[in-house]
């Protein structure tokens, strides 16, 4: 069987990606924040440009879908009005800066945020994965997203950490951005691009460690965060199903005010109650907040099968509090980390894996129509010890 393609980058407005429903184009925010006039004109774009489809990726961004080649740079106009857009591919991909979305005015999460977005230039060229999380609110809540360099606030104040680190350098809001930078160079004198495989976690577990001071405070000690729609202290957490709405929810939610992306492929609607609109899921106990899954085929062209359909029938046999993962191919891109229990689309079925990840060796290997007529197997895996 071919292996998938495994592309190393993201796609973005000036470099999108060919998918099997054309052109998927990710739009990059500002500090994370989608502020209402910003979402209509995006709703608007995606059906004027696109399919009308628009996914929350797990690095906070927005990506349009169905975008076709000839349309292509008409979105790019617009969304440069909106100023959305970076002066080049490789400025674009650097802006890789995920901000938590329970910030505060005053608590310098946006002026770190803009901050380093503004200095980017300053950095070395780092591979096109390599990003930022400004985890700055009261407790830690990105530490599940993918990040190589962390500013997060510890028990005596701000710290910026090396990801696979539990310490980091005790800095302000005004000195933040420039321990980042020191950091991310400091990865690339040491290797950490090729044999860190580009990620600063790789180059740590090897012993790898930059100077004493970026061990000088321990981070703060934390549950892992669980996001859930529901009210939060800043508004709403709404849902989306596999992280996917039209282009009508999202206009249809930007009537109730500003938002922000987070990267659970959730919105926060600021200062509101729970929305009632259709394709929002605000119950936090909806089952297909269970599921993840990717594209699949046809809309990915390396996706082996419609994993979204049988993760639509499989999601009420899955346990509250656990996570299937279902995944048109081995790469995983929905869900990179282990997940209580896989499915991985084959050429011939899905291969079935427990607290793994999508590449991982299958136990069994089942065909959609043994998943649906058993679904006891399934539950049978979630509960081995």
């Amino acid at each position: 069987m071919t292996s998938p393609v495994v592309q190393g980058w993201c796609p973005g407005a000036l470099r999108p990606m060919l998918s099997g429903d054309g052109l998927v184009v990710r739009v990059r925010l500002h500090g994370g924040r989608l502020p209402a006039g910003v979402a209509v004109r995006l709703a608007e774009m995606a059906r004027a440009y696109g399919n009308g489809l628009i996914d929350l990726s797990a690095r906070g961004n927005v990506q349009l879908r169905g975008v076709t080649e000839a349309l292509h740079g008409a979105l790019v106009d617009e969304l440069a009005a909106l100023g959305l857009v970076d002066e080049s591919p490789q400025a674009e991909a650097m802006r890789n800066v995920l901000v938590t979305p329970f910030w505060a005015a005053g608590d310098g999460s946006q002026e770190i945020a803009d901050e380093l977005a503004a200095r980017l230039g300053e950095l070395p060229l780092l591979p096109g994965k390599f990003g930022y999380a400004v985890d700055t609110g009261p407790a830690p809540v990105l530490r599940g997203a993918s990040a190589d360099i962390r500013v997060e606030r510890s028990g005596a104040g701000l710290i910026v950490r090396a990801e696979g680190m539990a310490t980091g350098a005790a800095v302000s809001v005004g000195t933040a951005v420039d321990a980042v930078i020191a950091l991310a160079r400091w990865f690339a004198q040491a290797g950490g691009i090729s044999g860190g495989r580009g990620r600063m976690a790789a180059l740590v577990g090897r012993g790898v460690l930059p100077a004493a001071g970026f061990a000088a405070v321990p981070m703060m000690q934390a549950a892992p965060f669980v996001a859930r729609p529901g009210r939060v202290a800043a508004g709403a957490l709404v849902g989306f199903e596999f992280g996917q709405m039209r282009a009508e929810t999202l206009a249809a939610l930007a009537g109730l005010g500003d938002m922000r992306v987070t990267p659970w492929r959730m919105l926060l609607v600021e200062g509101a109650g729970l929305p009632q609109v259709a394709g929002a899921i605000t119950d936090a106990d909806d089952p297909r907040l269970r599921v993840v899954a990717c594209t699949g085929a046809p809309a990915c062209l390396q996706g082996l099968a419609d994993v979204r359909g049988l993760a639509r029938r499989l999601a009420v046999h899955v346990p509250e509090g656990r996570v299937l993962h279902l995944s048109g191919c081995a790469k995983g891109c929905a869900h990179p980390a282990a997940a209580d229990v896989v499915l991985t689309a084959t050429a011939t079925g899905y291969g079935l894996i427990r607290r793994g990840t999508a590449a991982d060796a299958a136990l069994r290997h089942l065909t959609e129509d043994e998943l649906l007529a058993q679904p006891e197997l399934l539950t049978e895996t979630f509960n081995a010890p």
